[in-house]
C-alpha cells in the first residue's frame, strides 16, 4: 500500500493540511443527495512494534444491515502518534480499504471524530473532504470537549461543546438505555441531526452501530493474520 504522495510527514505539515482542509467541509445535508442505501464502516487497527497498520471498509444494506461486502488493506504507519493528527496514520490504508470495494458507499461511518476536533478536521471530515462521500464520525469518548450525561431512555442526547467557544461540536448520544453513550459528529455533507439519527438507526441492539462492530472485528482479525504471514515468512 503506497501513501499518497505528498503526505504529510511532520507535524507543522499536518497541521498546515488540517488548516487548508477545514474550509472545504459542507457540514450541513444536501438536499439533492436520495437517501443512503449502502453505508460502510472504517476501522483501523495497528502493531507499531511492526510498523504495521490494517484497515477495515465493511459495507451494510441500510434496511437490514447485512453485510454486503468487505475489504481490507494492510500498510506500512505513514505519520507518528500525535493527538489531534491520527488521521495522517489511519486514512492512507482507510482510503485503500474503500477503493478495494466494488461498490461506492452513499454514506461512511468512522470510528472517530468529524467536527468534533480541535481544528474541526477529524477523521470523518479529512475522509469527506478527500474523497466527496458523506461521512461522519461516531467515537467512544469525548476527547477534549464538555458534556452532560444524557437521559437513560436510548434516543436521549445532549450537547457536546468546545469548552473554548461554547460552540456545539457534536452530540452526546445513548444509544442503549442505561449504557455509556457515544459522541456523533458531523463528517462532511451531512447535518448534525441527519448524523444522530442515523446512528440511532446502526445501533438498533448495541452500544456502538452496527458499521463500526463489523469494522473493528475485520481490521483486528486482519491485523492477526498479517502478523501471523509475517512471522511465518520469517
Amino acid at each position: 500500500m503506497p501513501v499518497p504522495a505528498h503526505w504529510p510527514t511532520t507535524e507543522a505539515q499536518a497541521l498546515a493540511e488540517q488548516e487548508r482542509l477545514r474550509p472545504l467541509v459542507q457540514p450541513h445535508d444536501d438536499p439533492d443527495q436520495p437517501a443512503a442505501q449502502l453505508v460502510a464502516g472504517v476501522d483501523v487497527a495497528y502493531d507499531d512494534d511492526h510498523d504495521l497498520v490494517v484497515a477495515a471498509a465493511v459495507l451494510l444494506d441500510v434496511d437490514t444491515l447485512a453485510v454486503v461486502e468487505q475489504a481490507t488493506a494492510v500498510g506500512h504507519i505513514p505519520f507518528p502518534y500525535v493527538p489531534g493528527l491520527l488521521a495522517f496514520r489511519e486514512l492512507p490504508a482507510v482510503l485503500d480499504a474503500l477503493a478495494a470495494l466494488t461498490r461506492t458507499p452513499d454514506l461512511v461511518v468512522c470510528d472517530g471524530y468529524g467536527l468534533a476536533h480541535p481544528r474541526r478536521l477529524g477523521l470523518a471530515s479529512h475522509l469527506g473532504v478527500l474523497t466527496g462521500l458523506r461521512t461522519l464520525g461516531v467515537a467512544k469518548t469525548p476527547f477534549t470537549f464538555d458534556h452532560h450525561q444524557p437521559d437513560t431512555p436510548r434516543g436521549s442526547t445532549t450537547p457536546l461543546t468546545d469548552p473554548a467557544t461554547g460552540e456545539e461540536v457534536g452530540r452526546t448520544v445513548r444509544t442503549q438505555p442505561g449504557i455509556k453513550p457515544v459522541f456523533v459528529s458531523v463528517g462532511h455533507r451531512i447535518g448534525l441531526d441527519t448524523a444522530v439519527r442515523t446512528t440511532l438507526h446502526l445501533a438498533r441492539r448495541y452500544r456502538l452501530p452496527e458499521t463500526t462492530r463489523h469494522a473493528d472485528h475485520l481490521c483486528r482479525r486482519a491485523l492477526a493474520d498479517a502478523l501471523s504471514t509475517r512471522t511465518a515468512t520469517n
